[in-house]
């Protein structure tokens, strides 16, 4: 199950684990009114070149908005970035077992960005009980850009339609959090945060994507 965003680094990480003869499934968190249609389409066209590699593709479109408000009005703001990545590989997961996939996949990459540290990673991985695989982990930037043109995901990926990751960012995100403060963070969300999990699972969008379409 690969989680797959508008960016540079999702796809790349997805044909990477495809061409060692991986079937993929596909999961793309949407923040509709936050995020447009284009950005929408732009995934679904990620997915399909990404197909012409792997084969038809499952796309499961989860509805993210509710949850990414609840994290933004309940949470520090310098966490927000890693409580929204938690829920995210917890959805992911669920989706992940659903339709008896084995590991969960992203393109991640050592301190790329604030959530991309090693003790972020540590964060996020512990919500996951399949093992997580990042391809991309130890690559540069332009090593995965170089791979991206390659494969001819670059000039999509690189489309000006935001998708949700970076609709609330914070100004100042922790580098180096703190798991038993990120867990009591996430208690501030006891009260709403089931309810809206399964009404996200409940609603997803389900395609299949193939590069012939």
């Amino acid at each position: 199950m690969l989680l797959l965003s508008g960016g540079i680094d999702s796809p790349v990480a997805g044909y990477m684990i495809s061409k060692r003869g991986v079937e993929l499934e596909a999961v793309y968190f949407n923040a509709p009114p936050y995020t447009s249609e284009r950005a929408k389409q732009k995934v679904i066209d990620l997915a399909r070149i990404v197909s012409g590699y792997s084969g038809p593709i499952k796309l499961h479109i989860v509805n993210f908005t509710d949850i990414q408000l609840a994290i933004y009005e309940k949470c520090p703001h310098d966490e927000l970035t890693i409580i929204m990545r938690r829920y995210m590989m917890r959805i992911a997961e669920i989706i992940a077992k659903a339709d008896g996939c084995q590991a969960l996949i992203t393109g991640e990459s050592i301190g790329q960005v604030a959530s991309q540290t090693m003790q972020s990673l540590y964060c996020t991985n512990e919500v996951c009980t399949l093992p997580v695989f990042r391809p991309c982990i130890g690559m540069d930037k332009q090593d995965i850009i170089d791979i991206s043109e390659k494969i001819e995901t670059y000039e999509t990926s690189i489309l000006p339609y935001e998708d949700c990751c970076t609709i609330f960012v914070a100004k100042h995100p922790v580098t180096k959090p703190n798991l038993n403060i990120i867990k009591r963070s996430e208690e501030k969300l006891d009260d709403v945060i089931e309810d809206l999990m399964k009404v996200s699972v409940e609603t997803i969008e389900v395609m299949s994507v193939t590069a012939n379409d």
